[in-house]
C-alpha cells in the first residue's frame, strides 16, 4: 500500500505537498521535545485538523488510489440486487461486436482516429456528461460518421453500453503513466487514462498508422488485427451474431490484418 500510495503521488505536485506536512510533524516534534509549550500547543491544534486537510489537499490521489484498488481486486466481483431477486432482473442486449468490429476495420483503412469505450460495470456518468447524449443503436455507420474528419463529434470518445451509443465526444481523463512507445498519442493516453479508473474496454484507432489498440484495466494492447480484435471483445462481452453476420464476415475476409 505505500508503494501504490508512493507511485501514485510520484511526479505531481502533492510529493512536495506531503513532504512539507512531513517536515511540519518534524518541527512539531521537535518543539514539543525542548517543552516550548504556546508554539507546541499551536502546532498541536494544526496538527489536530491534519487529517482532513490530508483528505482535501490529496483528494484526487486518493480517489486514484481506491479506484485503482476496486479495479484490481474487486473488479470480478458482481453484486447486485438482481442477484438475490433474479424474477426481477431483465436479460440486458449484448454488446453488438460485430458493429464495433466492422467499423473498426473501415477506419483503420482509412487512417481516422478513433476512440471508442464500452462501459462494463461502471456506469461512467460523469464521462457521458462531458459529451453529446445520443442514445442510438450500435452500428458501424454510424460510428464511421461520427469519427469522420470533419464531423464536430471526431476529436471525443464515444461511449457503448449494451446495444446502445450512448454518447459522443466526450472528454476523458489522461493517465500520467510514463509510456515510452512514441507513437502513443493523446487518444491513447486518454483510454489509458479511463481504462485505470474503470472496468471499461476502450479502442483505439490511430490516425497516424491506422493501427488499433486495446486498453483494459490499465493494460493495453497494440497494433492488433481485426481477428484478434474481435476474438478479444468476443472474450470479455456475451453477444448474440446471427448467422447473417457470420456469414458476411466470412464473405468480406474479416480475418484480414487491420
Amino acid at each position: 500500500m505505500l508503494y501504490q500510495i508512493y507511485f501514485l503521488i510520484k511526479g505531481t505536485a502533492a510529493i512536495k505537498i506531503f513532504t512539507g506536512i512531513a517536515v511540519l510533524y518534524l518541527v512539531w516534534l521537535t518543539v514539543k521535545a525542548f517543552d516550548m509549550i504556546l508554539i507546541s500547543s499551536i502546532l498541536g491544534h494544526v496538527m489536530g485538523v491534519g487529517v482532513i486537510a490530508v483528505l482535501i489537499v490529496f483528494q484526487q490521489e486518493i480517489r486514484k488510489f481506491f479506484l485503482l484498488l476496486s479495479n484490481k481486486y474487486f473488479s470480478k466481483i458482481n453484486v447486485s440486487v438482481f442477484n438475490f431477486l433474479p424474477f426481477f432482473s431483465d436479460e440486458e442486449p449484448d454488446v453488438k461486436v460485430w458493429s464495433i468490429v466492422k467499423a473498426c476495420r473501415s477506419l483503420s483503412k482509412t487512417k481516422t482516429g478513433a476512440l471508442i469505450v464500452i462501459a462494463g460495470e461502471s456506469e461512467l456518468y460523469s464521462v457521458i456528461e462531458t459529451g453529446i447524449k445520443i442514445n442510438a443503436d450500435t452500428s458501424s455507420q454510424l460510428l464511421n460518421t461520427i469519427f469522420f474528419k470533419n464531423s464536430p463529434l471526431h476529436d471525443g470518445a464515444v461511449i457503448i453500453k449494451n446495444d446502445k451509443i450512448v454518447a459522443a465526444g466526450c472528454i476523458l481523463p489522461v493517465s500520467d503513466k510514463d509510456v515510452k512507445d512514441e507513437d502513443f498519442g493523446l487518444r491513447h493516453r486518454a483510454a489509458l487514462g479511463i481504462s485505470e479508473q474503470t472496468d471499461a474496454v476502450v479502442i483505439v484507432v490511430s490516425e497516424q498508422t491506422g493501427g488499433i489498440s486495446l486498453f483494459r484495466n490499465s493494460d493495453y494492447r497494440r497494433n492488433l488485427s481485426i481477428t484478434e480484435l474481435r476474438k478479444q471483445l468476443e472474450q470479455f462481452f456475451l453477444t448474440r451474431e446471427n448467422n447473417e453476420n457470420e456469414n458476411e464476415t466470412e464473405q468480406s475476409g474479416l480475418g484480414g490484418k487491420a
